[in-house]
């Protein structure tokens, strides 16, 4: 190759005299060079040439893993679960509320009766942000306010937490047994293990003052 040597004092690049080509030999040879300097470049073409059908199919690939997890997340049983979760999560929500909720497509109903209007906004509000619910219907009750609703409220939880076999469902932050009063009415919602526990705590519920009906809504899933 041709190597540069200092400038002369004109100011002018000079070729290095030994490096300089000499007749028809040296010639050659440069042409030599400059066809294997152009394979080379061809084969890097080539290769870039081929390898982009296998970099789109990756990129492609990824894109329909992407929309294969979003459309799991917008699912049904998806958007069932992460409203379950947001909706035990509701400050305030007690074992006087009872939130309930079905999931079609990207609707979802919230159902149910509590005690603080707060609980109603607050539910909707968390369900509202969930990834994939384009729509909330609330149509949870606000339960009236009455002193005599409240002192029921107070004796039924006495009632049925106090009893050793019912004791275990009032454990945690989110007791099992869910005591629902309107103007008198008693309905028990939520779950227990066994149909004794069910009828236990019916029985127990009936022996308050002031209660005009019990109804018992206690679902038997034996999984406490």
């Amino acid at each position: 190759m041709l190597e540069m040597r200092p400038k002369s004092k004109h100011g002018i690049p000079a070729l290095n005299a030994d490096h300089a080509p000499h007749g028809a030999d040296a010639f050659g040879k440069y042409c030599d060079e400059w066809e294997e300097t152009k394979m080379r470049i061809l084969r890097i073409v080539m290769l870039i040439l081929l390898a982009q059908p296998f970099l789109g199919s990756g990129s492609l690939g990824a894109k329909q893993e992407m929309q294969t997890q979003k459309g799991a997340r917008n699912s049904e049983a998806w958007l069932t679960k992460e409203v379950h979760h947001e909706l035990v999560m509701v400050p305030w929500y007690s074992v006087f509320d009872i939130l309930q909720y079905s999931v079609k497509g990207n609707e979802v109903t919230l159902l149910g009766q509590v005690v603080q209007p707060t609980v109603r906004s607050d539910a909707e509000n968390a369900v509202k942000h969930i990834e994939g619910v384009e729509k909330v219907i609330n149509q949870i009750e606000v339960l009236p306010n009455s002193p005599m609703d409240d002192q029921i409220r107070r004796a039924e939880y006495r009632a049925v937490y106090s009893q050793d076999n019912l004791f275990r469902y009032g454990v945690g932050n989110l007791q099992s047994i869910h005591i629902i009063v309107k103007n008198g009415h008693v309905t028990l919602e939520g779950a227990v293990d066994s149909q004794q526990d069910k009828d236990t705590a019916a029985l127990y519920a009936k022996g308050v003052s002031n209660v005009f009906s019990v109804e018992n809504h206690l679902a038997v899933t034996g999984s406490k």
